[in-house]
């Protein structure tokens, strides 16, 4: 499937030069991001297929949900006079002409004096004009009023005889309309919603089997670093495991995306290059992390940097500093045939999640075709033993906890901090022009959950 992404921002997208050098502010980038993605095409898929994708067109009713009156209870379907008044002293006795199961073809009909045994679900019989609940009646027993009916494969001779019911009943009594759920030319569902189970139950219950939606998005997370060992195995001297690779993954799920983690690729452009190409077949976004700082072995920027320059045009991936902490270094573009967007994410955990949510996340969801694809905002009162300091300048993202209109930080600002972020539910903003928030303070935060 095509993400239908092509570059018009009118960036410009060369790997050097003035625009290298300049710091991008965090709306800049985000901006070039969105600019950048388009939804992907809507498909038709069956129903459970289509769970988490968007709907892109409004569904209408064929049909009213229910179908056809029918009894919200376990009991007989009566006419109204022929029980006016009864009690427990003086019951109505009525004759009890077939049963009314869910799913009958052909009902019974219920004449003057008569009633017909009525399950959960079936059909009003015709003649009848309410449902009398089981546990009003003797149930055909003739001892008095009784907890619920034989089964049917048990006691077939209760589909007959007469029944004494000990209470009056209303017209329409236990009887659901149809209709009274939804009706036919009514709209269900609205294009643009995400549909979850009870979604999925609905076009069911109107007979769809098939629905037009925009599919979840393909993303490739990869990781690299010749440091990385995956868990489980081994670590030996200077490795450590990956764990960058399985919180985007999982974050990406999240999201709302199918995704694929692939294993760490060491620290060798010619390999990571190859490895990108490989995995354009399964992926309309890819996502990188690591390699983009300006060391000496940061390969990312070594395999991607010319990209698309020639055959590809349009292509290319930028590598750019942004004013923000942490998270500066980041790479974004377009490369393959189908121009597939690629973010390149730095490499220490808490850079690459906060980068993820911040620019990552809402690509996946315009990708879904969502109307809001950001996180929610709110403000908070800061909670905290002394103030927070922030680099002039820079936008920063501080992990923290959100309860009950306060927030609390969790952790330092390191950007290695990993525990921290499990920690944490919500990201704190600190804005580029303020370089110390006090306690107590208003803040702007982020929330993850």
């Amino acid at each position: 499937m095509s993400s239908s992404a092509h570059r018009d921002t009118g960036h410009d997208h060369a790997t050097a030069g003035p625009g290298q050098d300049r710091l991008w502010s965090v709306q800049e980038h985000l901006d070039d991001v969105l600019a950048t993605v388009r939804p992907l095409d809507p498909i038709e898929l069956n129903l459970l297929d289509a769970q988490g994708c968007v709907l892109v067109d409004d569904i209408t009713v064929p049909l009213s949900l229910p179908p056809f009156d029918n009894s919200s209870m376990d009991g007989y379907a009566v006419r109204v006079t022929d029980v006016a008044g009864a009690s427990e002293e003086f019951p109505a006795v009525l004759e009890v002409v077939g049963d009314v199961a869910a799913g009958q073809a052909d009902p019974v009909t219920v004449g003057p004096g008569q009633a017909a045994r009525i399950m959960t679900g079936a059909p009003l019989p015709p003649g009848a004009e309410a449902v009398v609940p089981v546990e009003w009646t003797d149930g055909g027993l003739g001892e008095g009023p009784v907890a619920g009916m034989r089964a049917r494969s048990l006691a077939p001779e209760g589909a007959r005889g007469h029944v004494h019911v000990y209470r009056p009943a209303e017209e329409r009594a236990y009887v659901r309309a149809k209709g009274s759920d939804v009706r036919s030319g009514d709209r269900a569902l609205s294009a643009g919603t995400v549909l979850g189970p009870p979604q999925i139950g609905l076009l069911a219950a109107i007979g769809r089997g098939t629905v037009r939606v925009r599919p979840r998005p393909r993303v490739v997370v990869l990781s690299t670093g010749s440091e990385l060992v995956q868990p489980d195995e081994q670590l030996a001297s200077g490795q450590i495991y990956d764990s960058n690779s399985f919180a985007l993954t999982a974050a990406a799920r999240d999201a709302g995306a199918i995704a694929y983690r692939v294993g760490a690729v060491t620290d060798d452009a010619d390999t990571l290059r190859s490895t990108i190409e490989d995995q354009l077949v399964r992926a309309d976004l890819m996502v990188t992390t690591g390699g983009v700082s300006v060391g000496a072995y940061d390969v990312v920027k070594e395999a991607l940097a010319h990209v698309g320059d020639e055959d590809e045009p349009g292509g290319g991936v930028d590598f750019r500093k942004l004013a923000m902490q942490p998270g500066k270094p980041q790479g974004f573009g377009s490369i393959g045939p189908d121009h597939t967007p690629l973010l390149a994410l730095p490499g220490n955990p808490v850079s690459s999640y906060v980068s993820f949510e911040l620019f990552v996340r809402p690509a996946i969801r315009t990708l879904m075709g969502l109307p809001d694809v950001h996180r929610p905002t709110v403000t908070a009162s800061l909670a905290a033993d002394k103030a927070l300091t922030s680099p002039k300048g820079r936008r920063q993202f501080l992990r923290g906890s959100h309860t009950e209109g306060s927030v609390t930080p969790v952790g330092g600002s390191g950007s290695h901090l990993v525990a921290a972020l499990a920690h944490a539910n919500a990201l704190i903003v600190v804005p580029e022009d303020t370089e110390s928030v006090e306690p107590g303070a208003e803040v702007e935060v982020v929330l993850l959950g």
